[in-house]
């Protein structure tokens, strides 16, 4: 078959969400891929401090992350896009204002807040990523003065959630991700756009374009692609654009799929 560019979201598709690891099937599989000649991207929510060191076991050819803020081909950055200085300064201040807590997530660092959060999900993110990478301890985002490319908020019955996107709604999309989760970013940037410029870079049709993903932040690249593969948890938003529903991580569903595709 044709080479193919295959994009990959990380947490709940290459990365078991429970056991927090990739699968020797799905190693196996995206080292064959590649061997086959075809093109593997993670395309990950993640900015780029947290993604190409702890995924560096993972046989791949590029990055697209940050939802499509910054694009890595073999090695360079071929785009990155930043929020203004004056953005990071007012988001900041919006985030206090609404009662709401969260990463602040730019390419070289994570900003946290400098106090204990009363989310636990926020203190256990920040205990892994300080822990394993030394992210997010040289800098607090009350102290600002700090360039980012996104964030990820969480918010209770005491945030102004309403307020918050009304506030920042002409420059950020704010994605749900349930359970009073949000991820924040640039308005003109998704996982689909790090795909389109990729797809153009390289040349490549549409139909050579293959996505997998699990959740509500992939649905831009579900709607944009033509090979969409679901893992078998996924949010129900992706069903309309879902081409193929593979099997769980863990029940090797990477491998399942792409075998199915004849990938390999």
């Amino acid at each position: 078959m044709n080479k193919a560019a295959l994009f990959f979201d990380v947490d709940g598709t290459l990365i078991d969400e429970q056991t927090k690891i990739v699968p020797e099937s799905t190693l196996r599989a995206l080292k064959q891929a590649r061997e086959n000649g075809h093109l593997v991207f993670i395309n990950t929510g993640r900015t780029s401090c947290n993604t190409l060191d702890s995924m560096k076991h993972i046989p791949v050819d590029g990055y697209v992350c940050g939802c499509g803020t910054e694009i890595i081909y073999q090695g360079n950055v071929l785009m990155h896009s930043t929020l203004t200085k004056e953005q990071c300064r007012r988001y900041i201040q919006v985030i206090q204002e609404c009662h709401m807590e969260g990463v602040l997530e730019a390419s070289d660092d994570l900003y946290f807040p400098q106090n204990s959060s009363r989310f636990p999900e926020i203190e256990d993110i920040r205990q892994r990523m300080g822990k394993a990478w030394g992210l997010g301890c040289k800098k607090y985002i009350e102290d600002g003065g700090f360039i980012y490319d996104k964030m990820f908020l969480l918010s209770d019955q005491t945030s102004d959630v309403v307020k918050f996107i009304k506030e920042v709604r002409d420059d950020l999309a704010v994605i749900d991700r349930r359970h009073g989760s949000y991820e924040c970013i640039q308005k003109q940037y998704t996982k689909a756009t790090g795909i389109e410029y990729m797809r153009k870079y390289l040349g490549y049709d549409m139909d050579q374009i293959y996505v997998f993903g699990d959740s509500s932040n992939d649905l831009a690249m579900f709607e944009y692609a033509t090979h969409t593969v679901a893992m078998k948890e996924h949010d129900s938003v992706l069903d309309p654009y879902t081409e193929y529903v593979t099997d769980s991580v863990m029940s090797d569903g990477i491998e399942k799929a792409m075998k199915h595709y004849q990938l390999i």
